[in-house]
């Protein structure tokens, strides 16, 4: 299974991805030759991160244990009854009711934080007010998802009372981070090699709002690429560069355009629910992979899409008929028929926003309702060898 596009997943799993965006009047290729941005890397450990995406392992869920089960045995011997009340609990409510991932909700919620430790987290637990006001000046802030968090806080904090008996910030410094440094001193001196913002600036047609980008790199963070709040993201100490410099392609992107504020958007989004072939996809996929709303769908592949458009720029690329193959058990497909008529159009030549781009394709029913399986199969009726 390919880690590249386990991302985002908070951000998919509840369209709570970062405003990382001005508004859309504030188009980039009307500014591009009056600015001078390149990406301003920052690479660093995360125990409060990890923790977070420890929990995952800790619930024993199989889909989890596939990356960990050593992991798994090391705590499982410690976990008492009430610990395991709780993390069921905790899955229950988060993953099997809401269709969420543990990781990456509960990641997002606490990057609003300035948490570092487990003191830290378990007053925060304590007192969300801090929480909850900084969620607000975010469009990650719901009140379904807050009803969900506030449901979990005891869970939480047993959970994380346990963590704190066993010691786990001090098994952390001594088995974990060093293994986290190591990797970041194995890949920091060639990240800014690669000006991400630049291109994710230049193909969305926007400004991000920040120029740098941080990177946390974490241990227990395996299938998934987590996008935070801020232009910031989660990555882990398993994958090669390319894969940390593709999720930092990816991440940026959430999300590609405004669509709880454009109603234009939304309506010729809309039109593709009447895709069979699409929403089979959308209702019948893994739920463990995340994008388990129409809306999260969505957008996850027109990330995608674009996404792969600038690794191939950047020569970072998994070949697109083995990469969308492959990946979550074939599952975006319509990452495969947008990235098809993105090429087909030179898209990113021509000045164009892409939430105009691709309001304009539906438009046109190049990509109207219906369309999207014989792109499909036309993208793999390829000679066979681009499989390979």
């Amino acid at each position: 299974m390919n880690p590249l596009t386990k991302h985002c997943l908070i951000f998919m799993c509840f369209l709570s991805l970062t405003a990382c965006t001005k508004s859309p009047d504030k188009i980039l290729k009307q500014e591009k030759d009056q600015r001078q941005r390149t990406t301003d890397w920052k690479i660093e450990p995360s125990f409060r991160f990890d923790t977070l995406c420890l929990l995952n392992t800790l619930t024993a869920d199989p889909y989890y244990l596939n990356y960990y089960q050593p992991e798994y045995e090391k705590f499982e011997p410690k976990l008492t009854l009430p610990v395991k009340k709780a993390l069921s609990q905790l899955k229950q409510k988060v993953k099997d009711e809401n269709r969420n991932i543990i990781s990456a909700f509960l990641c997002l919620y606490f990057s609003a934080t300035e948490d570092r430790t487990l003191d830290d987290m378990l007053h925060t637990i304590e007192n969300s007010k801090t929480m909850k006001a900084n969620l607000k000046k975010t469009p990650y802030f719901s009140e379904s998802g807050w009803k969900l968090y506030e449901s979990v806080r005891e869970d939480l904090k047993i959970i994380f009372l346990f963590l704190k008996d066993i010691q786990l910030e001090t098994f952390w410094a001594t088995h974990i981070l060093p293994k986290v440094r190591q990797k970041i001193n194995e890949i920091e001196k060639d990240l800014p090699k690669f000006d991400v913002i630049a291109e994710v600036e230049d193909h969305l047609g926007f400004e991000l709002a920040s120029n740098k980008i941080t990177v946390y790199m974490l241990y227990y963070s395996q299938p998934h690429g987590i996008r935070i709040t801020g232009t910031r993201y989660l990555t882990d100490l398993a994958w090669p560069f390319e894969i940390v410099l593709r999720n930092a392609v990816h991440e940026m992107m959430h999300p590609p355009y405004d669509l709880p504020n454009d109603k234009e958007l939304r309506k010729y989004l809309n039109l593709l629910k009447k895709d069979e072939f699409l929403m089979d996809k959308v209702l019948n996929h893994n739920p463990s992979f995340g994008y388990n709303s129409f809306e999260g769908f969505i957008e996850e592949d027109c990330v995608q899409a674009i996404e792969q458009i600038i690794n191939e720029k950047l020569g970072i690329e998994v070949e697109s008929h083995r990469r969308w193959k492959g990946t979550d058990e074939g599952m975006h497909v319509f990452a495969v028929a947008l990235y098809t008529l993105m090429k087909e159009e030179n898209f990113n030549q021509r000045g164009e926003l892409f939430r105009d781009f691709l309001i304009r394709i539906i438009q046109s029913g190049k990509l109207g309702p219906g369309k999207i399986k014989s792109i499909y199969d036309d993208f793999y009726s390829a000679p066979q060898e681009k499989l390979q």
